[in-house]
């Protein structure tokens, strides 16, 4: 714990240093990074939401004192930046808009920090703008997993197939303490999954959000019209997301585009959320048997879910 409290110091002061959160005058205008944050916010409401914007909205959003605000407001105000009406039907109500002036300083403001990202951006290449791009917005998640933010689901990208092995071994390790045995299972699993892919019949789905890997599931040909579930995992940041269930039914919709009669899955007792997420998906345990693959004495279990009557499969084009 200790090292991690430092790495977040080491990194917070860096940045505060690399941003020049500490000079006196942002981006090289004459106001503040607080009074310029406060000056984005109240365009920032402006534009997201109907109602005017209030010191209330402002405190709620920016979470800083509400002494220090009432303080910024009235600078900003007093250089003709911001103004605030004061209708008369309740003085505690009182808009806060920015001024011409205050539009001009937010362009300005805003030209000049898009040059500044641009540059910094530029001068790494592609890859590393990537990692550094995902790496900022995984944080972001990780510090706020509440985060409104719209889910897709797409195709795995170069290498993340094997991103996708390495973090469910980490993740088991950590949760269930399964180690190397389960690694070296999940990683042949990946493995038959490049070297025999069947694009006709077989698909891998990655759960994005803003760019960052929150899950993924593969969907695996076993013959006879059957298909199976294989190596779902959500990322911890992600849950209670309804991502399970996303990666799931999208299984389930392409196993009937294809028209498999059934999908099957291998699962264990102690993992009781991942039960319950494939019980109320339709799926039915029909088996368990006791195993020690993972270096551990486990329970497992085969679920299985019919997507077509005997009769309808009869009906089916080839």
């Amino acid at each position: 714990m200790d090292h991690a409290i430092e790495a977040v110091r080491r990194f917070n002061r860096f940045f505060i240093q690399h941003v020049g959160a500490l000079d006196a005058h942002f981006a090289g205008s004459d106001i503040t990074l607080a009074e310029a944050r406060l000056i984005f916010e109240i365009a920032r409401l402006e534009y997201i939401q109907d109602t005017p914007v209030t010191a209330a909205a402002l405190q709620n959003s920016l979470q800083i004192d509400r002494g220090q605000l009432s303080r910024m407001i009235g600078r900003l105000t007093r250089r003709n930046l911001i103004h605030r009406d004061c209708p008369e039907h309740d003085r505690r109500l009182r808009p806060i808009t920015l001024t011409p002036g205050g539009r001009e300083m937010l362009s300005g403001l805003e030209e000049r920090v898009q040059g500044a990202i641009r540059t910094t951006l530029a001068a790494l290449d592609p890859l590393s703008r990537y990692d550094l791009v995902t790496s900022l917005t995984h944080a972001r998640f990780l510090l706020a997993p509440s985060a409104d933010t719209p889910l897709t689901l797409r195709a795995p990208r170069p290498g993340e197939v094997s991103l996708i092995a390495s973090r469910q071994s980490a993740l088991y390790a950590q949760s269930h303490g399964w180690g190397h045995k389960l690694e070296c299972l999940i990683a042949e699993t990946a493995s038959r999954f490049l070297s025999g892919f069947n694009a006709a019949r077989e698909a891998c789905w990655v759960a994005d959000l803003d760019q960052v890997m929150a899950g993924a599931v593969f969907l695996t040909d076993e013959g006879d019209g059957v298909a199976r579930l294989r190596l779902l995992h959500v990322e911890p940041f992600a849950r209670r997301r309804g991502i399970g269930d996303a990666l799931v039914q999208q299984c389930l919709a392409f196993a009937r585009e294809k028209h498999y009669r059934r999908v099957i899955l291998w699962t264990h007792t102690v993992l009781e959320n991942a039960r319950r997420l494939y019980a109320r998906n339709g799926f039915s345990c029909v088996a368990t048997a006791p195993h020690d693959l993972f270096g551990v004495p486990l329970q497992g279990e085969d679920w299985i879910r019919e997507l077509l009557t005997p009769g309808a499969q009869a009906n089916q084009k080839p």
